[in-house]
């Protein structure tokens, strides 16, 4: 989780000190943008994980994905490279499907924030079209509510690992946009933290959690 606020500081830092000029429609992928984002999300057991036993059960959690990001592109003439900072949360819950349990491995749970960090890299299709590919660190929460003698304990299981896309963004004027994006995300390691008492982090160890995500988003350039 240390690695996570440190990488979101350092791509803040670099969105700050970089010149948030007013942009051109000559220009329309440099500068500081904010966005909005909501689309299709699902988590669900790796290729290392497998349920045999039920080939009825697709071991996944869907829900609607929600959130804010922050980043910073340079139109730098063949290609525009960019950083950019994620905060997005889920309504993707574990639930009884006909009887059967639609999990992914880790019990009864529902999708918390996910917190990314990443980069990108762009071509222009179009002089306002731009296809771009991204890539960069991702921190995942799913929180667990569970009760004993009527007192409820709250924990959650945070996942770290790597994110990977491609999208398609469309410019508007001088600074509007949207853009169309699929990513997918592997998660490796896993820790579970409890939210009250002394109780310490436990580490779950290597795990293989895949999560697919199509998203659209709109926002200001600056």
């Amino acid at each position: 989780m240390n690695m996570s606020i440190k990488l979101i500081a350092a791509a803040s830092i670099m969105a700050i000190a970089a010149p948030a000029a007013a942009q051109s429609s000559d220009d329309p992928f440099t500068g500081f943008r904010l966005e909005g984002l909501a689309g299709f999300d699902s988590s669900r057991a790796g290729s290392s994980v497998d349920d045999e036993a039920n080939e009825d059960n697709d071991q996944s959690i869907e829900g609607l994905v929600y959130g804010v990001a922050a980043g910073y592109d340079f139109n730098a003439g063949s290609i525009v490279l960019g950083v950019e900072a994620e905060l997005t949360d889920s309504t993707a819950n574990t639930e009884f499907e006909d009887g059967d349990f639609e999990g992914f491995g880790f019990g009864d749970v529902d999708t918390g924030r996910d917190i990314y960090v990443g980069g990108r890299v762009g071509v222009l299709a179009a002089p306002t079209t731009m296809v771009y590919a991204k890539g960069g660190y991702t921190n995942a929460r799913y929180n667990i509510e569970n009760a004993f003698d009527g007192d409820e304990f709250r924990s959650s299981i945070e996942f770290d690992g790597y994110r990977v896309g491609a999208g398609v963004e469309q410019a508007f004027g001088s600074n509007a946009y949207a853009k169309l994006e699929y990513r997918y995300s592997n998660y490796s390691e896993a820790e579970l933290d409890f939210d009250e008492g002394d109780t310490p982090v436990v580490d779950v160890g290597e795990i293989d959690t895949d999560r697919h995500q199509v998203l659209a988003g709109v926002g200001l350039r600056f």
